[in-house]
């Protein structure tokens, strides 16, 4: 074991620092009588008294100035043949014409083309990009219905049905729906990011129980608490799939 000389914290043999409380550990050897772990700079063995000045008559610890001669050297690296650049491409002269807008050569009336040449359309693989689609809902926890945002709606009004904003959302038949204010809360789709903002309620829009001021807007995240109006009855989960 090794004793840190900073906080006394024994260590495992071969540590080169303490687990305790990092500093670095000195350098241990092996007693040559008995095998225990000593430090290299010390001149009894803690184990046995062995006098470890003794084994060579001057230190036990070589010299790390000097090399053995039998130790092998590293090789030299291996340093890599320059690339060489490959010919340029050339053309048949009955292939060469005129150059087109894309920069491209022509081909002459009857000439066959040059394989490396065809750049045609049909010629290339068809690529075809698939958009990830996001879809959003609101799970009613107190009836347990779900409610699927409209897509491709920027703007989803939160409501009940009034001679201004109709409502995408109508929540006038839910239980308790008299809390909710006509024109209540906006949800704001951008990209696959969706955001609610309190438009001038009268009894607040709280997200997580946490009112949210109006004219802020909170960016919502599967499994955020909406609640529509104070006292937690009208309220929905938010849920991405």
């Amino acid at each position: 074991m090794l004793v840190c000389p900073n906080c006394n914290h024994q260590n495992p043999s071969g540590a080169i620092q303490c687990e305790a409380c990092y500093t670095p550990l000195p350098a241990t050897i092996k007693c040559p009588n008995c095998g225990a772990t000593v430090q290299t700079d010390a001149s009894f063995c803690g184990q046995c008294g062995f006098n470890l000045k003794t084994v060579t008559g001057t230190s036990t610890m070589p010299n790390p100035s000097e090399t053995p001669e039998s130790q092998p050297m590293p090789p030299e690296p291996i340093v890599p043949d320059p690339l060489i650049p490959p010919d340029p491409l050339v053309f048949p002269d009955s292939a060469m014409g005129e150059n087109t807008p894309e920069g491209l050569p022509s081909l002459a009336s009857g000439a066959q083309p040059h394989p490396l040449a065809m750049t045609s359309a049909n010629s290339a693989p068809a690529m075809t990009t698939q958009l990830q689609q996001f879809s959003a809902r609101l799970l009613h926890l107190q009836t347990t219905n779900v409610v699927e945002l409209p897509p491709g709606l920027p703007v989803i009004h939160i409501g009940k049905p009034n001679d201004r904003i109709p409502p995408d959302i109508d929540v006038s038949g839910y239980p308790d729906s008299e809390i909710v204010s006509r024109i209540h809360a906006d949800i704001r789709a951008e990209g696959d990011a969706y955001y609610i903002e309190d438009v001038g309620s009268s009894n607040g829009t709280y997200i997580n129980n946490v009112p949210l001021p109006m004219g802020d807007r909170h960016r919502l995240r599967a499994g955020d608490r909406i609640s529509l109006g104070k006292g937690d009855k009208v309220t929905f989960l938010f849920q991405m799939a």
